[in-house]
């Protein structure tokens, strides 16, 4: 069996697009989270497990991109799933799925009401409950989704735009404030307890089948758009842990283990550590546009699985039912969870990306190549060896993951 792709080019223009609604899914809410895991093992060891963790997520979405060229466009990961993995596969795909995309969402929306809620209190002078402010960024944000990948691929540019300005203040002001001796803390014994995390910081699977008709199911677009939009997110976490652990303490009051056991963001712990103003501001504004991206990007992706596994058709009415399935419950549980930031995303990452971003895609070409004899226009380097590989990792992660569970 042979899938044809379009020949029709792909602007430069989108393409960046693309690369940056990964990007955007990327540097995210997980940024903010990941100081604070991180924080015990220190800055070397992080930024090891950061590159394991870069080229091994890089490789799962070429393996999701090789997959889901074999499918009719418009293909989500459900019918992907049911084509090469049967009706058990098609359900345990579908229920992985909505396990991370909301995780995350709640995890974006549980850390993006706190943001709102002290923004309310600075230029409104009015005190806001936590409840309220998770209503207030999900309904705010949730409406966006409407709009389409289009529309949201622009509005993503500003808020990406945003974003990259308040990160380049923070890495400036943070120049003054790191110190080498925190640098220097190290505990490589640590390493492997940050990958279920780190995980979750470089997802962006999840969007992948939307992506591909937006890039005009073009190998090349698609391929160079991962690896861009992959890159990004590596090195901004690279200077951001330079950052943040190079400038908050480990220990103490206001330090990265009292945000860890409170489940807090690293911008929380910057608020209470860092005395200049213009620090904390910055550090408030950059953590809004990351968490507003990774929720956009999560959101669209879970807006177009259900309309695919629900085969609903573009019309109003079925649009306001989708999107009051992916807004309402995340604003549910993020209100029923306050302190649910970095273990949300860390469960979503040990044990959903573990599957659903390592072992599935694996999985799906294994049988597609070798089993069903698909032959596409793209096909990832590394043959057997590399897929048994990314299993092998996956399962890795998951044991980790179930480890720290247990204790």
């Amino acid at each position: 069996m042979t899938i044809t792709t379009s020949s029709c080019p792909v602007s430069k223009g989108r393409l960046l697009s693309a690369a940056l609604l990964i990007s955007g899914s990327c540097v995210g809410g997980g940024m903010l989270a990941l100081p604070v895991e991180t924080s015990q093992m220190g800055f070397f060891p992080s930024l090891v497990s950061m590159a394991l963790t870069w080229v091994f997520m890089t490789i799962s979405g070429l393996l999701l991109v090789e997959a889901n060229l074999w499918m009719p466009e418009g293909a989500h990961i459900m019918t992907m799933a049911a084509h090469l993995l049967g009706k058990v596969g098609k359900w345990l795909c579908t229920a992985l799925y909505l396990f991370m995309a909301y995780t995350s969402l709640i995890a974006y929306n549980s850390g993006g009401a706190l943001i709102l809620i002290r923004g309310i209190k600075t230029f409104f002078s009015a005190n806001t409950t936590y409840g309220t402010g998770c209503l207030l960024f999900g309904l705010l944000f949730g409406v966006l989704i409407y709009l389409g990948t289009k529309k949201i691929s622009k509005i993503n540019i500003l808020l990406m735009a945003g974003m990259i300005l308040t990160y380049v203040g923070l890495v400036g002001f943070g120049f003054k404030e790191v110190s080498i001796h925190r640098l220097l803390q190290q505990q490589w014994s640590s390493l492997g307890m940050a990958f279920p995390l780190l995980l979750a910081t470089f997802s962006y699977q999840m969007i992948i089948p939307t992506l591909t008709p937006y890039l005009r199911r073009d190998p090349k677009s698609l391929r160079l758009a991962i690896l861009l939009g992959t890159t990004i997110p590596f090195c901004s976490y690279a200077i951001w842990e330079w950052v943040v652990l190079g400038s908050v303490p480990l220990k103490g009051p206001g330090g990265l283990q009292e945000a860890f056991s409170k489940g807090q963001a690293a911008t929380e712990a910057l608020y209470v550590i860092v005395s200049n103003v213009y620090f904390v501001t910055l550090a408030e504004s950059f953590a809004f546009f990351a968490l507003v991206t990774s929720y956009l990007g999560i959101a669209l992706g879970l807006f177009d699985f259900l309309r695919d596994g629900l085969k609903l058709q573009q019309q109003i009415s079925h649009n306001l039912s989708i999107g009051a399935l992916v807004v309402l419950p995340v604003i549910f549980f993020a209100t029923a969870f306050p302190n649910a930031f970095v273990l949300a995303l860390e469960v979503s990452g040990g044990f959903g990306d573990a599957l659903l971003s390592g072992i599935i895609p694996a999985l799906m070409v294994w049988i597609g190549r070798y089993c069903k004899s698909l032959t596409g226009s793209y096909q990832v380097i590394g043959g057997k060896g590399l897929l048994m590989a990314v299993f092998f990792c996956s399962s890795y992660i998951l044991v980790v993951q179930w480890v720290k569970l247990i204790h």
